[in-house]
């Protein structure tokens, strides 16, 4: 892409007096039966635009910008289902650029009504491509356009973020600085990833987890190329970058899609307000405690809000009463 010369602007000097400041997002040790060993629990549903998705947001859009890749009144594209192009919204809304997210149909409205309310645009592709298909149609937008692609399947940044940022906070929050065992469902993979190279490089004995969610029911209403329909944003074989990563140990652990919603259900109860993802997160991660023994500390995320998802499957119990 063409370097943008940049004039001056005071678009990051009065972002950094007037965005919200990301992180640090609390680390609670979570229990939700009184005999169960803590999981230590980043609740990054607490940063500015509900994910974290944030973390990479900024971070990648706020170094293409100090090196003249983007300008003011620029546009940034992303291909992505959910809480990416949410953060990309609200980022753009903050830095004065324009904002076209590519979806595959069949998403949740509430992820489309928050990108719109942030000013962003929304091009679909038939829920039959897939996420897949929106990325190659990501890359014929940004080319017809002369727009920033943003890349989070392939971005190094994306990790980078993670690594720099969300990494560093959880050593500086995790008794003792060590953690043993990072759990974290896998769609563009950048928050494992990222993780683990931060607790690697401090020294501490880390495992690495994938959450996979596994459809044991006969519900077939597959949101883009997920390995259950009914957990959003863990998808299969997609993501370069977390294909390259080749984690050392890395541990995949299969958790049945109505465990994953129904810990959501059960963390929503205990106030944590989060989405599809946190219970998938949690559940594996309290396998991995369970199997490390009480002395391990084994973190993951919760990546979102319960808000995305009102329209959804997670809710219809209550909208029923």
């Amino acid at each position: 892409m063409t370097t943008i010369a940049r004039t001056a602007s005071p678009c990051l000097s009065e972002l950094g007096r007037y965005a919200p400041r990301l992180g640090p997002t609390p680390l609670v040790p979570v229990c939700l039966e009184e005999n169960d060993p803590a999981v230590w629990c980043k609740l990054e549903f607490l940063n500015p635009s509900g994910s974290t998705k944030d973390r990479i947001a900024r971070h990648i859009l706020e170094k293409a910008w100090r090196q003249g890749r983007i300008g003011q009144g620029g546009r940034v594209v992303e291909a992505s289902s959910g809480s990416t192009s949410i953060a990309l919204a609200l980022q753009c809304a903050q830095m004065g650029l324009k904002f076209t997210a590519v979806m595959p149909e069949g998403v949740s409205n509430e992820r489309v009504w928050m990108i719109r309310a942030y000013g962003g645009d929304v091009a679909f592709v038939p829920k039959a491509v897939g996420i897949a298909g929106a990325i190659a149609r990501a890359e014929e937008l940004a080319a017809d356009q002369g727009a920033f692609a943003t890349h989070q399947f392939t971005n190094p940044d994306n990790a980078e973020a993670h690594r720099v940022f969300t990494g560093q906070e959880i050593l500086s929050q995790i008794p003792g600085g060590v953690v043993h065992g990072v759990v974290s469902g896998v769609g563009t993979g950048g928050t494992i990833v990222g993780l683990f190279a931060a607790m690697r490089d401090s020294g501490c004995p880390v495992i690495p987890f994938a959450a996979r969610p596994v459809t044991r029911s006969t519900f077939t209403d597959v949101e883009c190329c997920s390995f259950s329909g009914r957990v959003p944003g863990v998808v299969e074989g997609i993501s370069t970058l977390f294909r390259e990563s080749a984690l050392p140990g890395l541990v995949t652990i299969e958790v049945s899609d109505e465990v994953a919603l129904s810990t959501t259900r059960r963390l929503i109860a205990r106030g944590f307000p989060v989405g599809p993802s946190s219970g998938l997160n949690f559940a594996a991660a309290l396998d991995v405690a369970r199997r490390l023994g009480a002395e391990a500390r084994i973190v993951t995320v919760f990546p979102d809000r319960m808000e995305r998802y009102f329209s959804t499957e997670l809710f219809a119990e209550w909208k029923d009463t």
